[in-house]
């Protein structure tokens, strides 16, 4: 038996003005175990047309009154995903393939052979289960990256909101800017994925991790010997992303001589692979995200001012965590719902004191951090709700500093971290949501010490 999508029989139509005709076919197809119904005219076809309703409909090209061309297109109106096969005579094939033009998937001449007519039926069905799911894979990656899947209901994350509505779709380079661990990459998705390219690819290119001399080779790839090193050709970012989208994460720490190369490729969409000569023509879409102030890095003559503008066409700035203390809660049950689920533990909660020191806590690690934290807290949780003793938030985060800045806050509770932890790098980086690198840098600016 030939079944469609939710394992429904096909459903057949047969509109032939001969007896005979009508009867052999269906009595065929429901054999065959598909639903078969039939008409002997255009009128009495069309009062049984609904959208929807058939899945295939053989089509008389000679019926009284409406021919079967003009019905062809009277069924197209009413249902235009029916797929439509004409049964013809010998003499009329000329219009059989006149109709294939204009929507007929086939045609089939008189005398109808069964053992044809059930290897073409059976082509349909395939063809119209994969086009069914092919477009059912496309909403389920369309879904990966909705906007209803980042988390807010603050005034400011709905004005995040509304710029990604009014930028997905348009093609122009889009400059996400905000603290780390705010989501940009996330944002940076979304509108990828409400974008006409959501069916290519987006390929991410860490900028903070790269070395002055890897750059080139990351964006634009290289050729075999191009350098010590290179034993096969490789294809750079850029090229990986052609049709899609390339997501600059952290722009602003590319090394001068790449900023000029960056430039060159946005402006021409052309390149040449380190070590070849070949120009290689690209088609993208251009996001970048920064959490460095880059207009003060042009006035301090760190950023190219003309690459800048070519990046800044089109802003949005991500709110930190400690100005959307309304999404906490919302927040903290998403990922608790996640991580919960993903481990097999039955966690359901947050006690009334635990959330309090939640929505207390500044989070100068951000939606990142918080993500951590709430993992931790769930694998050591001994009951259904978390605790305060479960977060690795130190008690004192509750009361405000005198000193009230971001860098206070933030050192106050990296020290805390690094405290808690015996001062394993690792793991007090794990849970601040930043990596190894970062949180050594900030320890040497903060002059911590054990």
């Amino acid at each position: 038996m030939n079944l469609t999508k939710n394992d429904k029989p096909a459903s057949i139509l047969v509109v032939d003005d001969e007896l005979s005709v009508r009867d052999s076919l269906t009595k065929w197809f429901t054999e065959d175990g598909y639903k078969a119904d039939a008409a002997s005219d255009a009128t009495e076809a069309l009062k049984k047309l609904k959208p929807g309703k058939f899945d295939i409909i053989f089509l008389d090209i000679k019926l009284p009154g409406m021919d079967g061309m003009e019905l062809q297109h009277r069924i197209k109106s009413v249902d235009p995903n029916a797929t439509i096969i004409m049964i013809t005579a010998y003499a009329s094939v000329d219009t059989a393939v006149k109709s294939l033009k204009e929507g007929a998937y086939d045609y089939v001449t008189k005398p109808v052979d069964p053992d044809y007519l059930s290897h073409l039926v059976s082509n349909v069905i395939k063809q119209r289960r994969l086009a069914s799911e092919n477009i059912q894979l496309r909403e389920q990656i369309q879904e990966l990256y909705e906007i209803d899947q980042i988390i807010g209901e603050s005034p400011a994350m709905l004005k995040v909101f509304d710029l990604i509505k009014t930028v997905a779709p348009t093609d122009t380079t889009v400059m996400i800017k905000g603290e780390s661990g705010t989501g940009k990459e996330l944002i940076a998705r979304a509108i990828h994925s409400n974008s006409p390219r959501r069916f290519f690819p987006i390929i991410t290119v860490n900028c903070g991790g790269l070395t002055e001399g890897l750059t080139e080779s990351e964006f634009f790839g290289h050729e075999k010997g191009a350098f010590t090193g290179a034993q096969y050709r490789r294809k750079g970012k850029f090229e990986m992303a052609n049709g899609g989208t390339i997501f600059l994460d952290e722009v602003g720490n590319i090394d001068p001589k790449s900023q000029t190369d960056l430039l060159r490729v946005i402006e021409t969409k052309q390149f040449t692979r380190v070590g070849g000569d070949e120009i290689i023509t690209v088609d993208f879409r251009l996001i970048c995200a920064t959490n460095r102030d880059l207009e003060l890095a042009v006035k301090e003559g760190k950023f190219r001012e003309d690459l800048y503008y070519r990046l800044n066409v089109f802003s949005i700035s991500i709110p930190p965590l400690r100005e959307r203390r309304s999404d906490i809660p919302l927040l903290c049950n998403y990922f608790l719902k996640k991580l919960a689920a993903g481990i097999n533990k039955p966690v359901t909660g947050f006690s009334s004191e635990a959330m309090e020191q939640l929505k207390a806590y500044p989070w100068p690690g951000n939606v990142r951090e918080m993500r951590n934290a709430i993992e931790r807290a769930v694998v050591v949780s001994k009951g259904s709700a978390i605790t305060v003793e479960d977060l690795p938030i130190p008690p004192s985060s509750k009361a405000v500093p005198e000193d009230q800045s971001l860098e206070s806050v933030e050192r106050v509770h990296i020290k805390s971290i690094l405290d808690q932890m015996g001062w394993n790098i690792t793991r007090s980086a794990e849970i601040l949501g930043i990596d190894r690198a970062t949180l050594y840098h900030k320890i040497e600016k903060y002059g911590l010490r054990k």
